[in-house]
């Protein structure tokens, strides 16, 4: 498949700029991948659409404040962008300025933080915090990776709303963003109904939002990502399995994690990188359904609900989403999407 096949005509006041005023009061589509019917319904009817021998599945990420503005020592204005750490002083980043960093140069970030470059692999440059830990200058220095289509700068109301309730392990540089409609009113509702919730760990990184550059999506390579599927999560999947329940996975980087614990046909708790590649054809074995946002066109998320749910369902489904007026991207609107086969 072509990457042009995954294009689609969006107008841009579709896309959300603010979250909703209350995380459970998104809109929701709901797609059934078997049959291809839509249904518009509200985010807070989500508890009738689960079963109460379910398991939702969480990522437990939480965004860190990756941007951190700098200069060269030459005096050129520069832009960090912390993709992940390497141990307490390192880390992987790209780095914009108007001419690339060498290898051996120096960078400043605010008055008192020396960056050493000590090269660059691909986009990513290794980078040295000189006598101190990155996470204390991203603390100080740093502010939220909002992504490029939102159009302000980050506030106090990003700075809440842009990460999940849930969200307890830091080490992400964007949001989990089906996680964001849900509030503990709503998590609340699902356990009442007996419904188990399960978390996960991947920290989002370019893996998940670099373009995918490739004509032939085939020959795409994802960057990877740190996860782990903790032994309890598969204790939660296989009770929830036995009781005739299904496995709802809170968003795609959910997915991408459990389908990754389980490439060896049976799901077990793991811990590493994953560079997993999910696009139709992929034969998944462990989610039945996908809570969603609306995705970038020609992206790699794209194509991920489109194997999941159905080429020729998702191509309706977005149609009928714009013409709808949905919310597109990371405040925008949610889609749960049973699978198609």
């Amino acid at each position: 498949m072509r990457v042009a096949d995954f294009d689609y005509a969006l107008p841009e006041e579709l896309i959300a700029q603010h979250p909703a005023g209350e995380r459970s009061r998104s809109r929701l589509l709901h797609l059934e991948g078997k049959t291809g019917e839509l249904e518009d319904l509200k985010f807070i009817d989500l508890p009738s659409l689960v079963g109460e021998r379910d398991v939702l599945v969480v990522n437990d990420t939480r965004v860190v404040k990756a941007r951190l503005a700098g200069r060269k020592s030459t005096g050129g204005r520069i832009e960090i962008f912390v993709e992940r750490t390497l141990g307490e002083s390192e880390a992987l980043a790209l780095i914009r300025a108007s001419h690339p960093p060498q290898a051996g140069s120096s960078l400043q970030v605010g008055d008192d933080v020396r960056i050493e470059v000590l090269g660059r692999s691909g986009e990513l440059y290794r980078l040295r915090f000189c006598n101190t830990r990155v996470a204390d200058v991203l603390e100080r220095h740093g502010t939220l990776p909002l992504p490029p289509y939102i159009s302000h700068s980050p506030d106090a109301q990003d700075a809440e709303r842009y990460q999940t309730i849930y969200a307890t392990q830091p080490g992400a540089v964007a949001a989990p963003t089906a996680g964001l409609h849900f509030d503990r009113a709503m998590l609340s509702r699902l356990e009442a109904r007996g419904v188990r919730i399960a978390r996960l760990t991947l920290h989002v990184g370019l893996g998940t939002f670099l373009p995918v550059r490739s004509e032939r999506i085939e020959e795409h390579r994802m960057h990877s990502e740190r996860f782990e599927v903790p032994q309890a999560t598969v204790d939660a999947i296989a009770a929830a399995r036995l009781a005739g329940g299904r496995v709802l996975a809170a968003g795609t980087t959910t997915l991408r994690a459990l389908e990754s614990a389980a490439l060896d046909d049976r799901l077990e708790a793991k811990a590493g990188e994953t560079d997993l590649f999910v696009y139709p054809g992929f034969n998944f074995r462990v989610v039945d359904r996908l809570l969603t946002n609306f995705h970038l066109p020609k992206s790699s998320l794209l194509m991920l609900v489109a194997a999941f749910g159905g080429f020729e369902n998702i191509r309706r489904a977005y149609a009928h989403a714009v013409e709808k007026r949905y919310g597109f991207f990371s405040y925008g609107d949610a889609m749960l999407i049973e699978r198609a086969a």
